[in-house]
């Protein structure tokens, strides 16, 4: 089999994944959704002169002295008239300023006498938001594409816009494989296991972003696997298991029967080395990851997240930082290694990266303890503790 590195196995991969079409969702709606087309505002905000603070709209050139109190504005309800140079008129936060006045006076600086308020000197534009502050109308506010979050729907409401062009979800349908793997919850042989990797993997395609539909674990049987690829209906089939080369290893033979053509026979991770890459007849893709959980996780997260950022329009990006490495490590040999490993701040607040002892691929205590994955390039040389290493935080809530 021919080995990819991780880096040209990406490119093979993400060349594959079209962006998926686009749909009208309401702005309710849309919190997570990839943003397909950019968002200008429907007209200035604030649209008027708006006060900033509760007090009194006077015009400065007045100076100080005793206003004649000639009205109210409150937000939503403006005063209706011009203002004169010996008048004021109530305000509050957020409220149009009246047409002639320039200022405003705080409520704690003025003191009201009846009918008269009494204002020290204020100079023009004190204490106002003037119109477009914020922002103008037709300017461009969120630009396509982005992920949707709280603050960004926000910034849409307050552009007017009540619908948001965005991504079709990803729809991905994850097959465990294996006589050996049963459904959690199931009464399971002596010489069986529960499928951890499949509940993990629909998980992770559902935070990333896609629906995931994960099927029951199927035995060694190569028309049952090609049986539930065909009625999948989705854009991406992630399989778990039987991507190696031995003699129960049946989903490629089983999925060459839907015109499979493989685009990445393997790489060259550690662990994950059996990932391979394919696309079917009908154009669907397939990701095949190893059976053993850690290496399906690892390879989901250098392979399977990008995928689906491309889907969705997105920029698919390796979201490297550095850490200091809490101990020393050995040189690696001819395989990228992604070691699960725990981060921590230091006493001068540094980020510290500590990968555990064990990292056998079939653990999953250690995933689930992890919260980062610690990169050794190929061929990379022995380091000493302290020495700055490449680390993939990883998602944990």
């Amino acid at each position: 089999m021919k080995l990819l590195s991780v880096e040209a196995a990406r490119e093979v991969m993400l060349a594959a994944a079209t962006p998926l079409p686009t749909e009208p969702v309401a702005l309710q709606h849309c919190l997570g959704r990839t943003l397909r087309a950019d968002v200008l505002a429907s007209r200035d905000q604030p649209p008027f002169d708006a006060s900033a603070m509760d007090g009194w709209a006077v015009i400065a050139a007045a100076g100080a002295g005793r206003r004649r109190i000639v009205g109210e504005s409150a937000a939503g309800h403006p005063f209706s008239g011009k203002i004169g140079g010996g008048e004021a008129v109530r305000i509050f936060t957020g409220a149009p300023v009246p047409d002639g006045a320039d200022a405003i006076v705080i409520q704690e600086d003025a003191v009201r006498e009846g009918d008269l308020v009494a204002v020290p000197a204020a100079p023009s534009g004190a204490h106002l938001r003037r119109a477009g502050h914020d922002f103008r109308a037709g300017q461009r506010l969120l630009a396509a594409p982005c992920r949707l979050d709280p603050w960004r729907l926000g910034l849409a409401a307050a552009a007017g816009l009540g619908v948001l062009e965005v991504s079709r979800l990803p729809r991905v349908t994850v097959i465990p494989t294996g006589e050996e793997v049963v459904p959690a919850g199931t009464a399971a042989g002596s010489a069986q296991i529960y499928d951890s990797g499949g509940p993990s993997l629909a998980a992770l395609v559902e935070c990333w972003g896609g629906i995931a539909q994960a099927s029951a674990p199927i035995g060694d049987d190569a028309s049952a696997i090609a049986a539930a690829a065909q009625g999948a209906a989705c854009d991406l089939i992630v399989t778990l298991g039987g991507a190696s080369v031995g003699d129960h290893d049946l989903v490629k033979p089983a999925l060459a029967e839907l015109g499979l053509t493989l685009r990445v026979e393997s790489v060259a991770v550690r662990p994950g080395k059996p990932t391979w890459f394919g696309v079917l007849g009908d154009g669907r893709l397939v990701l095949g990851l190893p059976g053993n959980p850690a290496s399906a996780l690892v390879c989901a997260e250098l392979f399977l997240r990008p995928l689906l950022e491309a889907l969705l329009g997105e920029e698919p990006i390796m979201r490297l930082v550095p850490a200091r490495s809490s101990q020393q490590l050995a040189a690696n040999g001819p395989r990228e290694h992604w070691m699960r490993a725990r981060l921590r701040r230091g006493e001068d607040a540094a980020l510290i990266v500590e990968p555990f002892v064990d990292q056998d691929s079939a653990l999953v205590t250690i995933f689930a303890a992890a919260d980062a994955l610690l990169r050794r390039c190929a061929g990379a040389p022995a380091t000493a503790a302290g020495d700055v290493v490449d680390v993939l935080p990883l998602m944990r809530a």
